[in-house]
């Protein structure tokens, strides 16, 4: 695939605030998805400054030459929980989730000193590309039903799991569908910038849509027909028009967290402690993973240049600093990564760009209760095409593997149908996720096979 900006290419000015912005839709939802799921007061502004302050961190770490997004990661959903659950006091619960990601961001940079001493080659051994491979195919595929259940906008479903298509279900899938043509025929058959900017064309056509079967709805009475989300706009100007209407200062969790430092204990602290390290090293598998998958989009290996030590130091650091803002955890995102797949445009510029833009419209009031009455239904149709693009270069990689062999036609099997069909093990408070079990069983399974294989006489 002929990339149309690479990585030290920086389109012109205005095109590069559009391909930023594009960017930005691309990874917002999920970004500002987790503190919503979270709850206990965490803001989705906050959330998005520490986002685009932890890409920045990133960039730096790795001289600009990593084209990714760091976005809040799902996989501490349950260590940020824990850590508000054994908190006496909100303020306690913030300190914690601070505290939380220290920990785990120190285990990235452990482990970046070792691959600084030690090299990549082990990893190359240990995760050869017949273990990547199905792995970057199984976080596509598996985040198939989200993407689904966005687009139908969580319709209800009967007892054969069919989803019960009502009126509104109807309006959604319409809306969701726009999106999803939209973005393919403009990537497919458009011209110059049309064809660079997919996802803005196809989010604004889906969100039009959307606006005119809400119109519909409002001036009929008819709610099923209301399909933005109107509340966000109702909110700025619940208390009259004032300052905050237009700006407004997002609400950082270590303004919210350092008032309860005189509240820590150790028990507390090892709590914290047992909730998040384990999952850093569970995420540093996916941080494997994702950064093969761009590899092969740039053709250029960054476990080599500007190195893995690099991109873990990004990764670690990038993730304290956008805990300290917005208290999530960050993780290079797959939706960034498919977007710089589908759009061909890996000019780090952007990245850079759009991380600037994160960070300034956390303040401005308006375009987030845009961003927030953007329907699931239509990042649904958005969703299709990313998280398809990410499967679809898992299996590219596969492609190239010699599958007659029984090592690898069994590795990739393993991985394959183990993660598909949801292998997810909680063990005390520590969850390991389906990717990262299927991983694990793959690389076990490969080394077994390998081995044997080795062992074996020359016919």
């Amino acid at each position: 695939m002929k990339l149309v900006y690479n990585v030290n290419d920086k389109p012109k000015f205005g095109q590069l605030l559009i391909f930023a912005i594009q960017q930005l839709l691309a990874i917002m939802a999920a970004t500002i998805a987790v503190p919503a799921i979270v709850g206990n007061g965490m803001s989705a502004s906050a959330a998005l400054f520490g986002a685009g302050a932890g890409t920045i961190v990133y960039q730096l770490f790795t001289k600009f030459k990593s084209p990714v997004f760091l976005g809040s990661s799902f996989a501490f959903i349950g260590s940020m929980l824990a850590a508000f659950a054994g908190a006496a006091s909100a303020a306690k619960g913030f300190l914690g989730i601070l505290l939380g990601a220290i920990f785990a961001g120190l285990v990235y940079v452990v482990i970046a000193i070792i691959v600084k001493i030690a090299g990549v080659n082990w990893i190359n051994k240990l995760m050869p590309p017949v273990v990547i491979g199905p792995t970057v195919a199984l976080i596509g595929l598996s985040l198939a039903g989200a993407a689904v259940k966005d687009a139908v906008s969580y319709a209800p479903q009967d007892s054969n799991g069919s989803f019960i298509m009502t009126t509104n279900v109807w309006l959604s899938l319409i809306c969701a569908l726009v999106t999803l043509i939209v973005v393919t025929i403009c990537s497919t058959y458009g011209k110059k910038m049309a064809k660079l900017i997919p996802f803005i064309i196809g989010i604004l056509s889906g969100y039009a849509v959307a606006g005119i079967f809400t119109i519909i709805g409002v001036v009929t009475g008819k709610e099923a027909f209301i399909v933005l989300d109107l509340a966000p706009f109702q909110a700025l100007v619940e208390n009259g028009v004032q300052l905050s209407t237009f700006l407004k200062v997002p609400e950082f969790t270590f303004l919210k967290g350092f008032g309860a430092i005189k509240e820590l204990d150790s028990t507390y602290i090892t709590t914290v402690a047992v909730a998040y390290v384990p999952v850093a090293f569970v995420v540093f598998a996916e941080h494997i993973a994702d950064h093969k998958n761009l590899s092969s989009i740039i053709e250029k290996d960054l476990l080599k240049e500007p190195g893995l030590s690099r991109t873990l130091l990004g990764d670690g650091v990038g993730s304290m600093v956008g805990a300290i803002f917005g208290g999530c955890p960050n993780t290079t995102y797959g939706e960034s990564v498919g977007c710089v797949a589908i759009t061909r445009n890996a000019s780090v510029a952007t990245i850079t760009c759009t991380a600037i833009i994160a960070i300034l419209i956390s303040f401005v009031s308006p375009f987030v209760a845009f961003l927030d009455s953007i329907p699931g239904c239509v990042m649904g149709g958005v969703c299709i095409t990313l998280y398809g693009f990410i499967a679809v270069s898992g299996l590219k990689m596969i492609q190239k593997i010699n599958l007659e062999d029984n090592a690898n036609l069994f590795t990739t099997s393993v991985i394959l149908i183990t993660g598909i069909g949801g292998m997810a093990l909680a063990i005390g408070k520590v969850t390991l996720t389906a990717i990262a079990c299927a991983l694990i069983l793959g690389i076990i399974v490969n080394i077994i096979l390998t081995r044997k294989k080795s062992e074996e006489p020359a016919e």
